[in-house]
């Protein structure tokens, strides 16, 4: 007898249309600050850099500074803010290093840990230096 997946194992489709919209709210929303990277003189050297201890949304590059990003997009500035635990800083850090770890050229730059947060109706706020590593 065929392995047929009972029907509450399956996701419900509701609920598979919102985690594809929230994917795809969270690809707008690193783009717009990516956008808002290059209009400061950035070069974007990475998009969703992925680590074994995480992704990096955004790294970026300006003369002797690399910075890495994280994107929060959230139906408010506040809820966005909000949302960055000390859990997820702690991860932000560890795949900064992995990543500096394999891109030597970059290991003599500064290094900086920033927050875009996006949400509709508002322009994206960029918080520079949002979090040091530890």
């Amino acid at each position: 007898m065929a392995d047929k997946a009972r029907p509450e194992e399956a996701p419900p489709e509701a609920a598979l249309r919102r985690r594809r919209a929230a994917f795809a709210r969270g690809v707008e929303a690193e783009a717009a600050a990516a956008t808002l990277f290059e209009a400061k003189g950035f070069a974007i050297l990475e998009r969703r850099a992925r680590t074994p201890r995480g992704e990096i949304d955004l790294v970026a590059r300006r003369d002797g500074l690399v910075v890495f990003i994280e994107v929060k997009a959230r139906a408010s500035l506040r809820f966005a803010a909000e949302s960055i635990l000390l859990r997820q800083r702690r991860r932000i850090v560890g795949a900064a290093e992995i990543y500096l770890s394999r891109h030597p050229e970059l290991a003599g730059l500064d290094m900086r840990l920033d927050v875009v947060l996006v949400a509709p109706g508002a322009p994206p706020l960029h918080l520079p230096g949002a979090f040091e590593a530890e």
